[in-house]
């Protein structure tokens, strides 16, 4: 089964998929939009389009662990996207996914205009990635 993952932000929402084995995430786009409604329409757009059948998205906990007002809107988000694509979504914590995957475009020399059109991916092939492992571990 193909699971979709999301890095929801304020302009930029980064896009992940797993194989159909569910062992690898690889990024696939970054939605920029501003209008959670026109966001909403275009994720759903690329669930029917990458086939996926279960959603992951990002849910940002404060480093305590305590669930605080990015928390929140994440999951009302999370709440339109399961009654608008009728398939579940898992919140999974993901803290430090964006300074992890700043550090992965450092190493590969990734940097400026380049690495701003691609972290939000990457944060939500890190996202999926972790999620994945755990489903096998």
């Amino acid at each position: 089964m193909k699971i979709l993952a999301i890095d929801l932000g304020d302009t930029r929402t980064g896009i992940a998929i797993s194989d159909n084995s569910e062992f690898l995430a690889s990024p696939v786009c970054i939605i920029t939009e501003r209008n959670k409604d026109v966001l909403l329409e275009k994720i759903a757009d690329q669930v029917d389009q990458l086939g996926a059948s279960a959603l992951v998205m990002g849910y940002p906990r404060n480093m305590d662990g305590s669930a605080g007002p990015r928390a929140q809107l994440c999951a009302q988000f999370a709440e339109r996207l399961e009654e608008r694509t009728g398939l579940p979504v898992t919140l999974w914590d993901e803290r430090c996914t964006t300074v992890v995957a700043a550090g992965y475009l450092n190493t590969t020399n990734v940097r400026g205009k380049k690495r701003k059109a691609v972290i939000d991916a990457a944060a939500a092939s890190i996202i999926l990635q972790d999620y994945l492992d755990y489903r096998r571990g």
